[in-house]
């Protein structure tokens, strides 16, 4: 009898939303508790905190729908700013042996979302969620050493990977070198030394760019600083994640030593698209939203929302594909790489794919 309830609860479930059709049961749910909706992800905000002035630390209570994350991926949160659903990406800074979701947003003085969440969000407040997604993550089984390197709000995913090998009692050696301007900027400053204590293999590095003194380490990266804090780094796996000027440097180092295959990496900060206003021509046609506008030479997704339309996105980098669309027809220039394509019925990242003449979407 009692294996027969699981079967009969979700029956009852579908002829509900069967019978709230065309809404659904999740819009009636959403009135009563928007964390009770079924199909969506949601996430509620049960603590806030500020580790420095300019970043605020969320912890997040999922929706019964999460089902977990790999240490180094990331989520995509979505808010509403003004009427209109607005969507970044976050790498979780937890163990993804927690339940609860952990994320760490400093404020981008031109970042929309990024502001919002620092200065708006309070205990209980709702965001949209996504599942995880990302490669950037710690093989299977673990490297024997390990080096994880990071600069400002780039120490997310790597921290999440040391706090999943603290709860694993992982055994070898690992070193974590953290770049910020000083220490009132150092995020998780007091967290790491008490995860040097737990992890017996674990040697914590500071290295402050700007000030002088009170840092482990002290300007901006060089060989000598990973010489400094882990002298076995050729044959350590090492996961770097940073402003770009850092995790150029560390590229070129690695290239040099001829260490790029173990260098991993994932970018936090937007690459810098290519674009050319003066000289575009021609008209872009969202087909199945039925709206054509004079192309104006930026990314296509810059143009629908300059057009009122409002085309699912999350990165807005060309890293995590959620603005995916087909071009039914048109040559577009990836931003990214300079490649332009001409082939029909091709799908095309909207946030990095800029007309050449005309182009048709089929969103």
């Amino acid at each position: 009898m009692t294996a027969l309830l699981p079967r009969r609860a979700r029956r009852l479930a579908s002829l509900a939303e069967a019978l709230l059709t065309p809404h659904g049961m999740d819009r009636y749910l959403e009135l009563v508790d928007p964390m009770l909706v079924r199909r969506e992800l949601r996430g509620l905000v049960t603590d806030v905190r500020r580790q420095t002035p300019d970043s605020v630390t969320l912890t997040i209570r999922p929706s019964r729908a999460w089902r977990g994350f790999v240490a180094g991926q990331y989520v995509r949160v979505t808010v509403e700013i003004d009427g209109v659903r607005r969507t970044r990406c976050y790498s979780p800074a937890g163990s993804e042996h927690d339940r609860a979701l952990e994320l760490t947003i400093k404020a981008d003085p031109q970042g929309l979302v990024s502001r919002h969440l620092n200065r708006t969000v309070t205990i209980g407040s709702v965001l949209g969620l996504s599942t995880p997604d990302g490669a950037f993550t710690l093989p299977s089984p673990r490297p024997r050493r390990i080096l994880l390197l990071s600069g400002g709000s780039g120490i997310t995913p790597v921290l999440s990977m040391l706090r999943t090998l603290a709860d694993e009692q992982y055994e070898g050696d690992v070193a974590f070198l953290h770049y910020s301007n000083g220490a009132e900027d150092a995020l998780y400053r007091a967290e790491l030394g008490d995860l040097a204590r737990r992890l017996p293999g674990l040697r914590v590095v500071h290295a402050f760019t700007h000030a002088k003194t009170g840092g482990d380490l002290h300007g901006f990266f060089s060989k000598e600083h990973l010489e400094e804090a882990a002298p076995w780094y050729p044959d350590a796996e090492t996961f770097l994640c940073g402003p770009k000027p850092l995790m150029d440097s560390v590229r070129e180092a690695f290239e040099a030593d001829g260490l790029g295959a173990h260098l991993h990496t994932e970018e936090f900060t937007p690459p810098a698209l290519t674009f050319d206003t003066e000289s575009a021509e021609g008209q872009v046609r969202f087909a199945r939203s039925g709206r054509e506008f004079e192309n104006s030479g930026k990314p296509l997704l810059e143009q629908a929302e300059d057009a009122g339309l409002r085309p699912e996105h999350g990165c807005r980098m060309g890293i995590c594909f959620s603005c995916t669309q087909v071009k039914t027809s048109g040559c577009v220039r990836n931003a990214k790489t300079g490649e332009t394509s001409s082939e029909e019925n091709e799908e095309i990242q909207l946030c990095v794919s800029v007309p050449v003449g005309d182009v048709e979407i089929n969103a």
